[in-house]
């Protein structure tokens, strides 16, 4: 038919090649539905995903394309001229299916990682490339995935060149060379459709794919090539201080900022030592707990009980089990713990950000006070050192600064972490002040054949998926956690500065994953899962226990620590001392990043809209049915969507104007 209807060879040849890539998109796109599909969706559902996904993956196609048909306008340009623009095309081709191919594998990972596409966020890890790298070679068969890679590209290679010799013979008869200037302006004309966007009268958008009222569908529809190159333009902080001015008024009756005692300067204010404050100047270890999610543990009635110790100092201490990470991933959550300010630039870490790095923190009130930092592994993964030299005169231990044998990737085991901590911390005549971050509880999840104490459990699948684990190695490296906390507390209540030190533990962030055995659909639905983490502020000698079942959020931390301490300290960022509410509302500021969700969680509600489509939602945390009238979820969701605009804008401007010690 290409032949009677007298195509030149180049345009026959692009439309096999076409058909080629339009395979090899779609196929990616099953195997995403066939992979990631949750059980609750139905096939028949996703056909509107895949039809706007066949419109991305068109607009990419065209792109690859487009340069061939351009090109070959020149006929001394195309392929089937001679052997020389034959070869050079074929090595086009090589070149771009190595790259798609590396885009569609990375984005499989990312979605298995993650539940997300491969986004600008990725580049996070591209600027550590070699740790980066370390971790995926100790956690995955990455001598068979860059085989199957590839071995992928030379069947593609193997295929482009069938098809140019399929096409030669198929016009064997024909001129030897075979120029027609009208067809290839008709296939440059469709191609060029096909990018502004198939059958549309306005341009294809990124943000068309968020119309879904679905996280699924809408990952569906996207293909990583689009999600990538359009979250680029969000690595730069984007700070409107007109919002932030007009919000201010809603963020100074959350703050109270007129209850503080003390004159008020923007959002900065200076808070005195309250009649419970602790006179003894009392040490504090600050423990970031690697992944530490809530549901998966015993304090959350889990039962599969993998944090018996935690659990019994969770009783012993003051236990917030409604605690919230402002977002999920351990750069943007020890930025928030560390500053008070939930990190909310888009695709970027503000710990990589030279414009938001230079932080204020409350840690450097702590006037008198030894500072230490420890880190198993290489702070300069994720810039931990850049963030954590905002503190005046810290001394950073790390990798290579350690007796103790290195484990994998993250460097030695956290027990070992825990040990050289308290060696140091026994030898210190001032009061301290230390964080331990902790790394094990996380891919690859190693555990150290020294610790042969240690006892890994077994449990079967089904039990491991109902109660959130995705593995039995997720399971024991969670129970190994458990094991390393009770080996340093074990240590610490034989080193002189026990009776005297506050130990305050939280989780960076959760995980994502099924908690319907242990908390309301919400949870998982809404992936409440990836914040929600233990925080506990356990000092036998200097508190008294007490469990706080009211919402709480991580950049509470250091304002309420702080708030213990019989010494004044200058707020001047989103963080509140829980202990002392002055009838404070009770409330979390959360962000997916990839989606352009942000929102706020309460003692009752999770309330979520979109930055990029008109859309916000309201679900119960303590139930699954939302037990409210009409005008009541009107007035709620107008009470929270205020509130939530009013953090993120005030969070915007905050990370780009809140620098000094």
């Amino acid at each position: 038919m290409l032949t009677r209807w007298r195509f030149p060879k180049t345009i026959q040849w692009i439309i096999n090649l076409f058909i080629i890539y339009l395979s090899i998109f779609t196929g990616f796109r099953i195997v995403t539905l066939i992979c990631f599909k949750p059980a609750t969706t139905k096939v028949i559902e996703l056909f509107p995903s895949f039809w706007l996904g066949l419109q991305y993956d068109l607009r990419w196609i065209a792109i690859v394309l487009l340069p061939i048909a351009c090109i070959s306008l020149f006929p001394i340009f195309s392929p089937f001229y001679s052997e020389r623009s034959k070869k050079g095309w074929a090595i086009y081709l090589a070149i771009i299916t190595l790259l798609l191919l590396f885009f569609f594998g990375a984005d499989f990972g990312h979605f298995a990682y993650v539940n997300t596409r491969l986004n600008a966020s990725a580049l996070n890890f591209a600027e550590d490339a070699k740790i980066s790298f370390e971790m995926l070679w100790q956690s995955y068969p990455m001598v068979w995935i860059v085989a199957g890679l590839l071995g992928a590209v030379a069947m593609m290679a193997w295929m482009f060149t069938k098809t140019h010799v399929s096409v030669e013979e198929r016009n064997i008869n024909m001129h030897k060379f075979s120029y027609n200037r009208r067809w290839h302006t008709a296939t440059i004309i469709l191609l060029a459709w096909f990018v502004f966007g198939f059958l549309t009268l306005s341009p294809l958008r990124w943000k068309d794919a968020f119309t879904f009222n679905d996280n699924f569908k809408s990952y569906l529809a996207l293909n990583p090539l689009q999600n990538f190159f359009t979250t680029l333009q969000f690595r730069k902080p984007a700070v409107d201080e007109g919002k932030a001015k007009k919000y201010y008024p809603v963020i100074h009756d959350f703050l109270k900022l007129d209850k503080t005692g003390a004159p008020v300067k923007g959002y900065e204010r200076t808070i005195n030592p309250g009649s419970k404050s602790l006179e003894s100047q009392p040490n504090v270890v600050l423990i970031i707990c690697e992944s530490f999610s809530m549901y998966k543990s015993t304090m959350s009635d889990n039962p599969l009980n993998s944090t018996p110790f935690f659990n019994e100092l969770s009783q012993q201490g003051i236990f917030f089990n409604r605690c919230f990470s402002a977002s999920f991933g351990t750069a943007r959550s020890i930025f928030g713990t560390l500053t008070g300010i939930p990190d909310v630039q888009l695709s970027k870490f503000s710990s990589r950000n030279e414009q938001s790095l230079n932080q204020y923190s409350i840690i450097n009130n702590f006037e008198g006070y030894e500072k230490f930092y420890f880190l198993g592994g290489n702070s300069d993964f994720n810039n931990f050192r850049g963030l954590v030299s905002t503190i005046k005169d810290v001394h950073i231990y790390e990798e290579g600064k350690f007796t103790s044998p290195k484990l994998n990737v993250w460097g030695i085991s956290d027990k070992n972490l825990f040990l050289e901590a308290d060696k140091v911390m026994k030898q210190q005549k001032k009061p301290f002040f230390t964080i331990i971050q902790t790394s094990d509880n996380h891919r690859p999840f190693s555990i150290p054949e020294e610790d042969k104490d240690f006892i890994s459990r077994i449990i079967t699948e089904d039990e491991l998926q109902k109660y959130g684990f995705e593995s039995l190695a997720e399971f024991n490296a969670f129970c190994y956690t458990d094991y390393c906390y009770k080996k340093f507390i074990g240590a610490a209540k034989q080193s002189p500065y026990f009776d005297n030190t506050i130990f305050v533990f939280v989780g960076d962030h959760g995980v994502e994953g099924n908690a319907a055995a242990i908390y309301p659909a919400s949870w998982t639905n809404q992936r409440l899962n990836d914040e929600h983490v233990p925080m506990l502020f356990y000092a036998p000698a200097l508190l008294l226990p007490k469990t706080i079942t009211t919402t709480a959020a991580q950049i509470d931390l250091l304002p309420t620590l702080a708030g213990m301490i019989h010494q004044p300290y200058t707020n001047k960022t989103l963080g509140r001392d829980l202990l002392n509410s002055d009838g404070k509302e009770n409330a979390a500021f959360i962000i997916h990043h990839d989606e352009g969700k942000i929102g706020i969680v309460n003692d009752n509600f999770f309330y979520t809209k979109n930055l990029w489509i008109n859309k916000e939602e309201l679900v119960p945390v303590n139930s699954d049915t939302l037990l409210l009238t009409v005008q009541q979820i009107d007035s709620v969701k107008r009470h929270l969507s205020e509130l939530t605009s009013a953090m993120y804008e005030t969070a915007r401007w905050m990370l780009v104007n809140n620098h000094g010690r």
